[in-house]
């Protein structure tokens, strides 16, 4: 399945519009991990545990919506829109959605 942040397929006609699709993955930040990283953010660097944590969330939330698409018949995602958002008490939680629409092509 070719999924794309674009609105077209570049060479490729869009056939069929199937749907607004989506997925979220909503992922709980460990106390330990959480601790570590504000000390990180203190002394400067990159956490690798929040970037690890984020790649997770992006990845089960793209193939939600893939599976979506899947479904609906489609060949394709375009005009895909990633979202992050940081939610619960002290940011304990951390959001992905994303929402594209499924096409067919030829």
């Amino acid at each position: 399945m070719i999924l794309t942040t674009t609105p077209s397929l570049e060479g490729r006609r869009i056939v069929e519009y199937r749907g607004i699709v989506t997925g979220e993955a909503i992922m709980g930040a460990n106390i330990f991990r959480d601790f570590f990283a504000g000390i990180r953010d203190i002394v400067g660097g990159r956490s690798a545990a929040y970037e690890k944590e984020l790649d997770r969330a992006r990845q089960v939330a793209m193939e939600e919506m893939e599976a979506r698409a899947k479904h609906l018949g489609a060949d394709a995602v375009v005009g895909i829109d990633l979202d992050y958002e940081v939610i619960g008490q002290a940011g304990s939680m951390l959001m992905v959605s994303v929402s594209g629409t499924a096409v067919t092509i030829e």
